[in-house]
């Protein structure tokens, strides 16, 4: 489901009633306000220093005698020193230990309940957003960034990249890019139709793409595109970077020359997410997600439902594309199932991609590109060849089926910072919850938001 193009290389705490104390007499003061937001970031686990504001006013002996009654209040007792005076007026102090999460809410809490204090939070530790060298990041990678339509994965690299994890690619299979190979698991070729396989055989364990070209059109390379933006390799001076360039793919070739058959997309469903198929070998690594950026017209059939709920119920995750007929998503499969997360696509402003189907059965929005050079559509691996793969290249390419595999990539990182694995339920549900605003109102139904993976992984890491 694309259109292609060529690139030449915390919430406060409620406020606690307090007695009253000597110099109050008269009228009870509320106890300031605890904010233990910064105590479930997901890049910090242990909790030492915490800023302080004291009401104006407050005597330097009263200011330390509350440290000293919080400390010693604490479940085991702890000394709290005042380190200095912030800039705000507010005061740094730091505890004698490293405390956790709970430790630490009871420590915040006990200097709260003073009324001379105003506020107390944690002292943060903030990291550099972290920026990859990969060349083509920053000129064209924008659905990746923090920007307008962007899924923030650039935060969410702070805390993980998704090592660990499986993402298996429902599609033509892949091309043996430099960028993208590094991250490939044995997959297997789902294809039985000799015509439609193009390699001159039926199933086996080679899931390379040999070229999908049919009625005078030239082969689209989509799998390899689809892949890299799962699973591209970062950080390595090159190209493009995955949304999750930690985890590992798994390539399941299930189209081919004009396409394929339901028949085979069911296996591979089946396959990939750890269930038997007859005359295959067993999938020496289930995957966590599936991603699907494939479909056709009609409701969801009954062989694609039972797969996809066996799928489910082995804990596999399943992205699928919305569309591009810019038509209600109820009349296509697999989007119109149940147990899916489809997703529908963004231009660079933001908004309803031109082409993107919609409707109630949308689940959440992404990065998908529209009309324009490179810079508005979605850039990712590639080939030059026309038929049989050629030279290594990168595509820019737009369709709902470019914003499915962000939103694989971002369920990546999010079962890799999950203590237990998160059921494909609660993903979604962590997911919907965690929606970035649309910048400005679409002309159809396209879900809440916009996939937020900093959001979606912290909520995930404290699930």
């Amino acid at each position: 489901m694309s259109k292609s193009h060529k690139l030449h290389q915390r919430a406060l705490a409620s406020a606690m009633a307090v007695a009253l104390t000597a110099g109050f007499a008269g009228s009870a003061v509320a106890a300031g306000r605890v904010d233990t937001a910064g105590l479930h970031s997901a890049d910090q686990t242990s909790f030492d220093r915490f800023i302080v504001k004291y009401r104006e006013g407050t005597p330097a002996a009263a200011l330390q005698k509350n440290l000293a009654s919080a400390g010693r209040a604490s479940a085991k007792s702890l000394t709290v020193g005042r380190l200095r005076t912030l800039s705000v007026g507010a005061e740094v102090v730091q505890a004698s230990r490293a405390l956790d999460k709970v430790e630490a809410e009871s420590l915040m809490r006990q200097i709260a309940a003073d009324p001379n204090v105003e506020y107390v939070e944690v002292d943060r530790i903030m990291q550099p957003l972290m920026t990859p060298n990969d060349t083509h990041y920053a000129t064209y990678l924008w659905g990746l960034q923090s920007s307008t339509a962007g899924i923030r994965a650039d935060q969410a690299w702070n805390t993980t990249d998704g090592n660990g994890v499986v993402v298996a690619v429902l599609d033509t299979g892949y091309t043996d890019h430099s960028d993208l190979v590094g991250n490939i698991l044995p997959g297997y070729d789902f294809i039985s139709d000799k015509r439609i396989a193009g390699d001159g055989g039926g199933r086996d364990a080679d899931a390379h793409d040999p070229g999908d070209y049919a009625k005078g059109q030239p082969s689209s390379w989509h799998g390899t595109h689809t892949a890299g933006t799962i699973g591209a390799v970062g950080n390595n001076n090159k190209g493009v970077i995955g949304v999750a360039y930690g985890a590992k793919v798994v390539p399941v070739r299930v189209l081919g020359r004009g396409g394929g058959y339901t028949s085979d997309i069911v296996d591979g469903i089946t396959w990939a997410s750890g269930g038997s198929v007859g005359g295959a070998p067993a999938n020496a690594n289930p995957a966590e997600v599936i991603n699907m950026s494939l479909g056709g017209s009609s409701t969801c059939s009954s062989a694609y439902q039972s797969a996809i709920d066996a799928a489910v119920a082995r804990g596999t995750t399943i992205v699928v594309a919305a569309g591009n007929s810019n038509a209600d998503v109820s009349g296509f499969t697999p989007a119109s199932c149940n147990n899916v997360i489809a997703v529908a696509a963004l231009n660079k402003s933001g908004t309803r991609a031109s082409y993107s189907n919609y409707g109630s059965k949308i689940d959440v929005a992404a990065p998908g590109g529209d009309s324009g050079d490179c810079t508005t559509l979605i850039v990712s691996t590639g080939n030059d060849g026309s038929k049989a793969p050629g030279a290594e290249n990168y595509l820019c390419m737009a369709g709902t089926s470019m914003a499915a595999p962000h939103v694989a990539g971002v369920v990546a990182l999010m079962q890799s910072v999950a203590s237990t694995p998160l059921t494909p339920a609660q993903v979604e549900s962590i997911l919907k919850s965690t929606l970035r605003a649309f910048p400005g109102s679409n002309d159809k139904p396209i879900g809440n938001g916009i996939v937020d993976a900093a959001a979606a992984v912290s909520a995930a890491a404290t699930h």
